[in-house]
């Protein structure tokens, strides 16, 4: 019984730890560029001293879906969003280069080009700074160029190029803020096949109608755990009540 009363136990405890997981897809289910979490569950063996006769139930995030999400037209200059591979390069508060797919950009007071969420965006020399400007154009290399204030209408000047990357997703991992970082802890280099397009943004590719469905199996799953460990509780006080004198 102690075998079944354990599977069931580590059963469930890993069921909630999917349905936490399940419940951040969802709460991210319309944040721009988001990339859903997968989750999956296997049986481990439990080794010690002896031979491994028990075992025990783990989820874990064997990946995450890097399928682009469906793209909405905005109509704003400042919205871009990457067509297929590829990502933008922000950086987290060590300075350290990571991705995202959030293009819903904006300039702040200072000339700075951050996201929505205060991430800057960085160009061929780190974070890029605007002087002010009355017109901007992000083109599809990802230069960005701007009419400054009181120039001529033909005076159009170049100031950054926004800093596109593809590399291998084996060497990318998810931190909590929902960004990518390399698992090598190198910086990444630019690829000139990655395009954007501007006037867009990339939602979210979590399936809503998937998560909703993948929530009420893991409670189902949940309870049942539950009513093994119960039926383990019964048997051995029952066992109990037939041992004494």
């Amino acid at each position: 019984m102690d075998n079944m009363l354990y599977i069931s136990m580590t059963g469930a405890r890993e069921t909630s730890l999917a349905q936490a997981n399940a419940a951040n897809n969802l709460a991210n289910a319309k944040t721009t560029g988001f990339k859903a979490d997968l989750a999956q569950f296997r049986s481990m063996p439990v080794y010690g001293d002896g031979h491994p006769t028990r075992a025990f139930a783990m989820s874990e995030r064997p990946g995450h879906n890097f399928e682009q999400g469906a793209v909405k037209t905005t109509g704003r200059n400042l919205d871009i969003a990457i067509r297929g591979e590829g990502w933008f390069v922000t950086q987290n508060e060590g300075g350290e280069e990571v991705l995202t797919r959030r293009g819903d950009l904006k300039v702040t007071a200072n000339g700075e080009l951050l996201n929505a969420v205060n991430q800057p965006i960085l160009g061929e020399g780190g974070p890029i700074a605007l002087p002010p400007f009355e017109k901007i154009d992000i083109a599809k290399d990802g230069t960005v160029t701007i009419l400054p204030v009181g120039a001529e209408a033909n005076a159009i000047a170049v100031v950054d190029r926004i800093k596109m990357v593809n590399p291998d997703p084996a060497t990318l991992e998810k931190n909590q803020q929902g960004l990518f970082y390399s698992l090598e802890g190198e910086p990444f280099e630019a690829d000139a096949a990655v395009t954007l397009e501007s006037g867009v943004l990339e939602s979210s590719n979590v399936s809503v109608v998937e998560e909703l469905t993948n929530m009420i199996t893991l409670s189902r799953q949940f309870e049942v755990q539950v009513k093994l460990m119960s039926s383990v509780e019964e048997r051995g006080s029952a066992l109990d009540r037939l041992l004494q004198p």
